[in-house]
């Protein structure tokens, strides 16, 4: 399994719930018909990160807004947006809680092939300041 391709599917799936009125179930098969190619397993946890994600939203939210100072959550990309929440969703509230370092690399990875030019240094930062203040 690709959990790569997981968080891919999820974030595209996160992406059309923020800006379309349809339900999970409507974005989860809009995403996996366009990537038929896709192992089950893939799927499946895409599914879990995406109904997870949706289920922790608001602590999801809170925060990436505490980590944030310079943007509002609803001023940034609505891409970066959703890669940040799947990642923190996977290292603060998943059955099998990433380590940071791993969460973090994947983030980047996904913004690379989904976001701007900026965005990697953007979740870097977003979810590398998180670490930092659980530190702190």
């Amino acid at each position: 399994m690709s959990r790569r391709k997981a968080r891919e599917m999820a974030v595209q799936a996160l992406f059309q719930l923020d800006f379309n009125q349809v339900n999970t179930e409507t974005a989860m098969e809009a995403v996996m018909n366009e990537r038929a190619e896709i192992s089950d397993s893939a799927k499946q946890y895409a599914q879990i990160l995406v109904k997870g994600t949706q289920q922790c939203l608001e602590q999801i939210d809170a925060i990436i807004s505490l980590a944030s100072t310079e943007w509002k959550l609803d001023r940034m990309a609505a891409v970066d947006r959703n890669i940040a929440r799947v990642a923190i969703y996977e290292m603060k509230f998943g059955e099998e809680q990433l380590p940071p370092n791993v969460a973090i690399n994947e983030a980047v990875e996904v913004a690379k092939t989904f976001g701007t030019e900026d965005s990697s240094r953007f979740i870097n930062g977003i979810l590398g300041s998180l670490v930092k203040k659980k530190s702190e």
